[in-house]
């Protein structure tokens, strides 16, 4: 049979491609770690060429997605995305990201990792960390039915049909629901987690009903009744994704950075990518062409059709990028290079089953990695093995800065990697705490990022080589960590003891960006404004330039760069963004509040606008009714978020000391808010509050017990009504930093704001060990 081609190489996004979708061979759906869902529809047929929208920009990773087919009312059909924020959202395609979605399904804690829609289109079925999976009805957008037993994270769902709902999970099994939420049995049979399944078609002549795959690497076949009949090896690692051809094959994709086509009980086809993680793959119903999504950011389309296939130069450019690709020495496992077979072996041996994998010694003394097509009959270049990020003293570059070591963190099994730089000059807890903040994830992670730093650079010293490659890392593969996970074969040295959360001593900034998608977002509306006539808020040409040339400056400034900070760019970019926001249509001020929280982080110049007229940008927000437009919250958590961004320069420490009134009245109404991103928000403001209040180098005594009782009054009211346990956890932290100013405000938190009994209901409502953590220091500084 023809084999798949490179057909398009879509590349926009700014981070990992987590889902992917394809349900007409005009239309690609993808999500990514960039916080946005973009939709892909095809312009050209030959050679094929898509045009790119963003449909959804949101605040955190999205890791799943789906499509629900046109119905009455939704021609085009509705798209589905979940992610970090545990918010399902339901858009139609031709939506703009800042109008409102058609729905957001509210109902799971945690990170929403899985979605189908049922063949009929009548439900969707969603799976998330929180170990459950729910059903919502379409058009109804209100949770029908909640899958319980599972006793882990759902990574896997599929809507087998009207009747039938199939679930995988991380306890190695995999269990059958009706819709209505009846559980019907469990089949077991998985060795580890179970993190993708698939309709099988009728046409596959296993009889199979689905498929499943996961940790193992094993692709497995059974009827709905729980029976196995067959199995599939090939795979490396992993397996994180399965789809059904039309003509009855199936398609996987997983971390040995392939995609597998296999016919039968074979497989026919790999495609290796360059990329460390092919996290999903879809195949289009209408035409049998696939769709990946890799690790490297990329969407890629595959055609068997001769009509569909690329540019021979971009065929050419990706079959390059392959062949250039560096593959960590973890992952090829232990490489003697003396006991390996020269050149000549290639044209010597033929291999004895697709997607063979062999390593050659080359004759520059590198290893090279081979893998065997078997219908091209030949050898393949995939890569070239390489030690261990760290391992050879040389320095790593990230974001413009050389660390000693450039580590690959999984916040949990399957989820995309997060860069943790080091240096060896650096304390491990220091450079834990920091990573943790940066990524906005929970401090209950701080012991085991600080350890697996202590174990992967032990023995290493600053200006030398390591002797060998670092410790094991906890699992003994991939050369990743995963927290929560403890080693099952090394002996980690002894850590340093863990200091007490509080008092909290350092400012806390929410920087995370995707520069490209903030310009192209301006862009785009400033197109929208031209259009319909409003050419004094459009920006002109001199402007845009002005945007173009502020964007390397802010992005080496977020990236660490002291010369960047004071960039004339990034002032010509202050005043840029402060007349956005006064011209601007309030529902058009999304992107421009964005880079005003990049910048009150990455240059002085924002904190200091203004002041020779006695002003500030803060004047410009009270004028821009930023604040007093409750339908439009993430508006109300950008600007919230560049008030926290501001503590991370003096002058914005100066700016928010000295308008504290003013940011507190502006803040107040969000203390009630239900939105989840701005509660954080405002709480991360509250704890760098706390800490300048409570810095050596702060010397106004009964200012500080008089803006304290303000921020406990507020604070109290958020634990006692927000439920999310990041928000409640900056809240302790917050409360506990200030209690630390000693006995008069300690006596105003019990007496006037009842502490004790707010401290108890939130520890009620959320319980987590670092929430009863840092209650227990709290209740130890109320009652010395």
């Amino acid at each position: 049979m023809t084999e798949f081609k490179l057909s398009a190489s879509l590349e926009e996004h700014d981070d990992d491609v987590r889902g992917v979708a394809f349900p007409d061979p005009k239309l690609v759906l993808s999500a990514s770690r960039d916080a946005t869902v973009r939709v892909w529809k095809l312009l050209e047929q030959e050679p094929p060429r898509y045009d790119c929208s963003i449909s959804s920009h949101g605040s955190s990773f999205i890791n799943s997605i789906a499509y629900v087919p046109p119905i009455k009312g939704f021609p085009d059909g509705l798209i589905v995305s979940g992610g970090k924020d545990s918010i399902i959202e339901v858009r139609e395609p031709s939506r703009e990201p800042d109008q409102n979605a058609e729905a957001l399904l509210l109902g799971h804690a945690l990170n929403v990792c899985a979605l189908d829609v049922s063949p009929s289109g009548e439900y969707i079925v969603s799976g998330s960390w929180d170990s459950s999976a729910r059903v919502w009805g379409v058009g109804k957008w209100e949770c029908d039915a909640l899958l319980e037993g599972h006793q882990g994270s759902v990574w896997a769902v599929l809507a087998y049909d009207r009747d039938t709902i199939v679930t995988g999970c991380a306890d190695q099994s995999i269990r059958i629901f009706s819709p209505t939420g009846k559980f019907l049995h469990t089949i077991k049979g998985s060795s580890d987690v179970v993190r993708a399944l698939c309709r099988v078609s009728s046409r596959h002549p296993s009889g199979a009903g689905f498929a499943s795959a996961g940790n193992d690497g094993i692709i497995r076949l059974w009827k709905l009744n729980g029976k196995q009949v067959g199995e599939l090896h090939g795979h490396e690692s992993f397996i994180y994704s399965l789809a059904s051809l039309p003509g009855g094959e199936l398609v996987s994709s997983g971390e040995d950075r392939t995609v597998r086509i296999w016919g039968g009980d074979e497989c026919i086809q790999t495609i290796t990518h360059p990329a460390i993680s092919v996290w999903a793959v879809a195949a289009c119903p209408g035409n049998g062409d696939i769709v990946s999504g890799a690790s490297d950011k990329k969407v890629r389309v595959f055609s068997r059709a001769k009509e569909r296939e690329g540019m021979p130069e971009v065929i050419r450019a990706f079959e390059d990028s392959v062949k250039s690709s560096s593959i960590p020495k973890q992952q090829v496992g232990d490489v003697q290079k003396e006991k390996l077979a020269g050149p000549e072996f290639l044209q010597q041996k033929s291999g004895t089953k697709e997607g063979q994998v062999v390593m050659i010694k080359e004759d520059d003394g590198s290893v090279g990695a081979y893998q065997w097509s078997q219908g091209a009959q030949s050898w393949m270049s995939v890569g070239t093995v390489v030690d261990a990020i760290g391992s050879s003293g040389k320095k790593t570059d990230y974001f413009g800065k050389d660390y000693d070591y450039v580590f690959d963190v999984d916040i949990e099994d399957g989820k995309p990697p997060l860069k943790l730089p080091y240096d060896l000059s650096q304390n491990p807890y220091e450079a834990a705490t920091k990573f943790i903040q940066d990524n906005e994830l929970p401090m209950t992670y701080l012991d085991q990022v600080a350890n697996f730093i202590t174990a992967n650079t032990q023995g290493a010293t600053l200006g030398q080589s390591s002797e060998g490659p670092p410790a094991s890392d906890p699992l003994g593969t991939e050369s990743r960590y995963r927290p929560g996970e403890a080693s099952s074969n090394i002996a980690a040295p002894t850590p340093p003891s863990r200091p007490k959360i509080l008092p909290q001593t350092t400012y806390l900034s929410i920087k995370t960006a995707n520069l490209r998608t903030i310009r192209k977002k301006i862009e785009d509306l400033n197109e929208q404004l031209l259009r319909e006539g409003d050419s004094d808020a459009a920006l002109n040409d001199p402007q845009l330039t002005k945007l173009e040339g502020m964007l390397k400056p802010l992005e080496q400034s977020l990236a660490g760069s002291a010369t960047a900070r004071t960039d004339k760019r990034l002032e010509d970019g202050v005043q840029l963004v402060t007349e956005m926001i006064s011209t601007w249509p309030a529902g058009q001020l999304l992107p421009a509040l964005d880079l005003l929280r990049l910048l009150a982080a990455s240059t002085p110049f924002l904190a200091t606008y203004g002041a020779k007229d006695d002003g500030s940008f803060l004047d410009i927000l009270v004028e821009s009714k930023v604040f007093k437009d409750p339908d439009r919250p993430n508006n109300i958590m950008l600007a919230v978020r560049a008030f926290s961004n501001l503590f991370e320069t003096p002058e914005g420490r100066d700016l928010a000391d000295k308008e504290f009134d003013t940011i507190q009245t502006l803040v107040e109404g969000s203390a009630d808010s239900s939105n989840r991103n701005l509660t954080i928000a405002t709480t991360t403001l509250y704890v760098n509050y706390s800490v300048l209040f409570t810095s050596s180098s702060y010397h106004q005594p009964q200012r500080t017990i008089d803006r304290s009782g303000v921020l406990m009054d507020h604070l109290t009211r958020i634990i006692r009504s927000t439920v999310d346990s990041e928000a409640v956890y900056r809240a302790f932290v917050a409360i506990g930093t200030l209690l630390g100013l000693g006995e008069e405000v300690q006596t105003t938190a019990k007496i006037n704001y009842d502490l004790v009994e707010a401290l108890g209901k939130a520890e009620q409502a959320v319980k987590e060990p670092r929430i009863k953590s840092v209650a227990g220091e709290i209740r130890a500084l109320i009652a010395s």
